[in-house]
């Protein structure tokens, strides 16, 4: 139980609650359009079922993602996955991901498309997620991502349009949340058991990580996403409309 007081367990939640509302708020969007065509008194069970699927379903990812995270140089693969998703919720793309999305007026066709469509939502969720989560270590690390969704699951459906709208009047927490996940890729790169464990490809040279080397990646892993964001963004060719008004 006294694992479940630390500071560290405490700031894996705050991390993985940023993380599922910043890279899940599509989630919102996807449960809405699935669910526009449902009676009235079915909408609300088909967000609730549907959501209740996506939550177990990235928990059995999220908990596959750990596994594998023991394989060498997956940890590193993982950093750079995470620093590019970074780079990307700096620089959105300007297209619109839901027009496939259908509608239905059944309840299981409705609730079946939320789940089919998180589970292709759900790559750079869970590699983040998974990465946030190695932070605690021991056997805490299921019930820590597990009650960081139930909580942060409900806050992306229900408010989402509170939280959109909170980003887009601070665009400082966007930066900051792509900064974060950055953060979370330069401190599990430099934790990759090809790197620091000597039963690992016991022929590689091996690193020591101390605390002090493991918030030095973070920072820079935080950085250069911040870096490659805001190049990427001066250098995004400008829409149409905005070139000629320009």
């Amino acid at each position: 139980m006294q694992e479940f007081m630390t500071p560290e367990f405490w700031i894996a939640v705050g991390q993985i609650i940023m993380i599922d509302i910043l890279l899940g708020g599509d989630n919102a969007v996807v449960i809405a359009l699935a669910c526009r065509q449902l009676p009235p008194k079915q909408r609300t069970q088909g967000i609730i079922w549907g959501t209740a699927g996506a939550i177990i379903l990235r928990v059995i990812l999220i908990f596959f993602a750990l596994t594998l995270l023991a394989i060498p140089f997956l940890k590193i693969v993982g950093g750079l996955l995470l620093v590019w998703i970074g780079v990307k919720l700096l620089v959105p793309e300007d297209e619109d991901g839901h027009g496939n999305i259908q509608g239905s007026d059944k309840l299981f066709t409705a609730v079946k498309t939320v789940i089919i469509a998180d589970l292709v939502m759900s790559v750079d969720n869970v590699i983040a997620i998974a990465g946030a989560a190695e932070s605690v270590g021991g056997d805490h690390k299921m019930p820590l991502v597990i009650f960081g969704l139930l909580v942060s699951i409900p806050i992306i459906v229900w408010g989402s349009k509170l939280v959109i709208k909170l980003m887009d009047r601070f665009p400082m927490i966007i930066t900051l949340g792509g900064m974060l996940l950055g953060w979370i890729a330069g401190t599990m790169a430099i934790t990759d058991p090809a790197i620091v464990n000597p039963e690992v490809m016991a022929n590689l040279p091996k690193l020591v990580v101390s605390d002090t080397m493991k918030y030095a990646a973070g920072v820079a892993g935080a950085l250069l996403v911040l870096a490659i964001g805001k190049w990427m963004g001066r250098n995004k060719p400008k829409a149409a409309g905005e070139t000629q008004h320009a």
